[in-house]
């Protein structure tokens, strides 16, 4: 890890949402969107950021220029989600920026607060830490900061692979770090998660 990181925001939001039936992005959040949320809470701590979208684009395309964020499309998001993170990092490195904070657009996002904590935890952290992943009651969840290690080690697999495999393979570099934000683990796959989180319940 470089001394002083350059950060860049990365939101994953390439899924195709079949169990919603709509697209989680555009989900109403608060005064926005599920997306606009997600841009807004990480401009806070990064110096730009980047939204991976798949065949959604054209769809995602206003909130993202409107939010000042910038858009990459993932050609193959049937892939999986590894082919939008690999997609999104690929974009940090040709940006020149060497570390990103990461999350799903498909949940409310997290506070800012927990975001600037887990990037302080890891930018605090010893260089054997490559990454800083955010844990609420022994739930692990987003948004996660990665190093220049972690990035790396991210390109370096194929496109077929999850994220978990990638942080098992490299256990001993992950930090992770309690944070007091139950929205980091939730997870918003059908319209009634979705009533639940916007009722105030957890999912």
């Amino acid at each position: 890890m470089a001394l002083s990181p350059s950060f860049t925001g990365v939101i994953l939001a390439a899924g195709a949402s079949s169990r919603m039936g709509r697209d989680k992005a555009l989900l109403p959040w608060r005064s926005g969107t599920f997306l606009s949320a997600a841009i807004q809470a990480l401009q806070r701590e990064t110096e730009l950021v980047i939204v991976v979208a798949g065949q959604n684009a054209s769809k995602l395309e206003p909130v993202v220029y409107a939010n000042a964020a910038f858009l990459v499309v993932n050609p193959h998001p049937e892939l999986g989600q590894m082919s939008s993170l690999q997609r999104g990092l690929e974009e940090v490195l040709n940006r020149g920026r060497d570390a990103a904070v990461v999350t799903l657009v498909d949940r409310p996002a997290p506070d800012p607060q927990t975001i600037h904590q887990v990037k302080a935890a890891f930018l605090a952290a010893g260089d054997e830490f490559w990454a800083a992943v955010p844990d609420y009651q022994g739930r692990h969840g987003h948004p996660i900061v990665v190093g220049r290690e972690m990035i790396e080690a991210f390109l370096r697999v194929p496109g077929t692979s999850t994220a978990r495999d990638v942080e098992h393979a490299h256990q001993q570099h992950i930090l992770y770090v309690s944070v007091d934000d139950p929205m980091v683990a939730v997870n918003v796959n059908t319209e009634e998660d979705y009533e639940k989180i916007r009722l105030g319940l957890t999912v």
